[in-house]
């Protein structure tokens, strides 16, 4: 083998350019030598030609499975091995996985001895991933968007590569290149791909982010037959590694992860009951939730206005008062402090995880809306172990102020012990006010001398308790709670998306990279839920962190014998599925075994 380069012109401006190509030599039936390409390796080769021996030599030691005394350097191997990889790919001649058994051309002589195992690679999950994308139509979608088939490609690897292996945009083109088969199956070669392809791509799909929302989220309605009878509606941030100064988005907010040190931006999410995103927007971090609400739900293509469903952050009087002018009917938490539940008749609800749920159902003459105060044995079982903890230490807090006014090192001065007592009680409001506290002073009020405290029992608020508000009087106290509860599914999203989609934190500083980034989570989040969702209803709960272990087991493999004539047989094939995998196979209705079987001989 060895490397030609040759010269080329652009047929429509006449310009001179040079391409290169991979050459073997050989000899014809009749003995005469001849050159045959093998690889066509394009203009941009940029390895040195002192270097094209090297490499020559290398790939062909690869491909025939010699073993090599010494290594070249670290460039030229990793090329080799590249380039030995897409020479074996192109001579591979594909096969029905039967045929390997009856066609008389695979009985070879070989030597069991020199079987080799070589490019293995994961395939199992990606399967999944390609398999849901096609019954999305989410490949066709992007293709009436002008991208061509090289950017589908990108496309479809970066938001995989979200799914599989989340990351950044550098660990994602890693993962295509040296841990996937995603490029066998979707058929091209990611050993091709450049890194800034992936962020470019993620910029060209932004630009069509509308239009990709609405035409994926009503396949998914085509596909499961579900009705838009329920929307949900939230915010969650996330954190910035760096100060993002190129980014307008980025503010010091509240921040969901108490990153008070980081720049956050907002995501707002609405879904529908069945947990499928309808609209995804990006604002800046310290954005009031309240403000997003009318924006969010303007614009959505729906027949019939939904029941919104939202928390109590969102639930402002301004919005609930846009909600009923413009005809929804809504479904939210009450900004009640821990409200006690009236006297009047209660329901004990049912729930699948048997924990007591009791509620009153009242009518409020002033608003006109239904009210629903519900007790909860859980939550406050969940609220009194954090209060509990709460008040341990703040009771340790005290015991310091009070320990320090006996040590040398610490001022004992009168301001200063009321500043920091303030500070503590700010910090632990939710039991400081069961505490009496008393900071005793000298006679003109210059030190502290003593710190005394005592708990008031009684005093806490009752734990457990809230309400719901509503403008629906039509409905039963189960129905209606079972209708809030649907806001677990967009909590859920929202780890999900933090989680097991790597959004957090962002590394990106511009804001039109990081709402791609943003974007490109959200679009794998609607894959991850098609795949979640028809596996529930085979009665298969677990989390897309274990169903990924669970099929990364199977793998793409190249196996490699010496034949007896002197060549060297290569074959590629799809690992057998464990039961496991057969399970969610058969449950996502995809076959067993993904990609085909190919065959050369070197």
């Amino acid at each position: 083998m060895y490397i030609r380069k040759m010269s080329q012109k652009n047929k429509e401006t006449g310009k001179e350019y040079f391409t290169h190509r991979l050459v073997e030599s050989y000899r014809n039936a009749d003995g005469k030598a001849r050159q045959q390409v093998l690889l066509n390796l394009g203009a941009n080769f940029a390895l040195p030609i002192e270097q094209w021996k090297q490499l020559a030599d290398r790939i062909e030691e690869i491909t025939s499975g010699q073993q090599s005394l010494i290594l070249p350097e670290k460039t030229v191997e990793e090329l080799a091995q590249s380039i030995a990889k897409r020479v074996v790919r192109r001579a591979a001649d594909p096969v029905q996985a039967q045929s390997l058994s009856t066609t008389e051309d695979n009985y070879h002589h070989v030597d069991i001895n020199s079987l080799a195992y070589q490019q293995i690679r994961q395939v199992g999950p990606e399967h999944a991933c390609v398999e849901t994308i096609k019954q999305l139509k989410l490949d066709k979608l992007l293709k009436q968007q002008g991208l061509n088939q090289k950017q589908i490609n990108a496309a479809l690897g970066s938001i995989i590569g979200r799914l599989v292996s989340p990351g950044s945009e550098r660990a994602t083109h890693k993962y295509l290149q040296t841990q996937s088969a995603l490029d066998e199956l979707l058929g091209c070669d990611f050993q091709q791909l450049k890194l800034d392809s992936l962020y470019a791509i993620a910029d060209k799909i932004l630009h069509h982010k509308k239009t990709i929302e609405a035409e994926l989220f009503a396949n998914e309605k085509a596909l499961f037959g579900f009705e838009e009878v329920i929307t949900l509606y939230d915010l969650t941030n996330t954190y910035f590694e760096g100060r993002s100064l190129s980014n307008d988005k980025a503010a010091f907010g509240r921040s969901k992860e108490k990153r008070t040190d980081c720049p956050i931006v907002t995501l707002a999410l609405v879904l529908d009951a069945s947990g499928f995103p309808k609209k995804s927007e990006i604002y800046e971090g310290n954005i009031g939730e309240a403000k997003t609400l009318a924006k969010m739900l303007h614009g959505l293509d729906i027949n019939t206005k939904p029941t919104v469903v939202m928390d109590a952050g969102i639930a402002s009087e301004e919005n609930l008062t846009w909600l009923k002018t413009n005809n929804y009917k809504y479904i939210v938490v009450s900004k009640k402090n821990k409200p006690l539940i009236p006297d009047s008749p209660s329901c004990i609800l049912e729930h699948k995880k048997k924990y007591l749920i009791k509620t009153t159902l009242i009518k409020n003459p002033e608003t006109a809306e239904t009210e629903l105060y519900c007790y909860s044995e859980l939550k406050e079982k969940k609220e009194q172990g954090m209060r509990n903890q709460s008040a341990v230490r703040y009771e340790v807090g005290l015991k310091k102020l009070a320990d320090g006014l006996k040590s040398k090192k610490t001022s004992k001065k009168y301001a200063k012990i009321l500043e920091r007592f303030g500070r503590l009680k700010e910090k632990y409001r939710s039991v400081s006010y069961c505490y009496d506290v008393e900071i005793t002073a000298d006679t003109n009020k210059k030190n502290a001398t003593d710190i005394t405290w005592q708990r008031i029992e009684g005093k806490q608020k009752q734990a457990g308790t809230y309400c719901l508000r509503s403008n629906c009087n039509d409905l039963d106290e189960q129905t209606l709670w079972n209708t809030y509860i649907m806001l677990t599914e967009l909590e859920a999203a929202f780890r999900c998306l933090k989680s097991e989609l790597g959004l957090r934190p962002i590394y990106h500083q511009t804001t039109a990279r990081v709402d791609s980034h943003i974007f490109i989570s959200v679009l794998a989040y609607h894959i991850l839920h098609t795949i979640r969702y028809k596996l529930k209803q085979h009665g298969i709960d677990a989390s897309w962190e274990t169903i990924k272990q669970d099929l990364r087991m199977q793998c793409r493999i190249t196996s490699t014998m010496n034949c007896q004539d002197g060549k060297k047989i290569h074959i590629r094939k799809t690992s057998s599925p464990t039961p496991r995998q057969l399970e969610i196979y058969h449950a996502l209705r995809i076959t067993a075994s993904p990609g085909k079987t190919e065959k050369s001989i070197f």
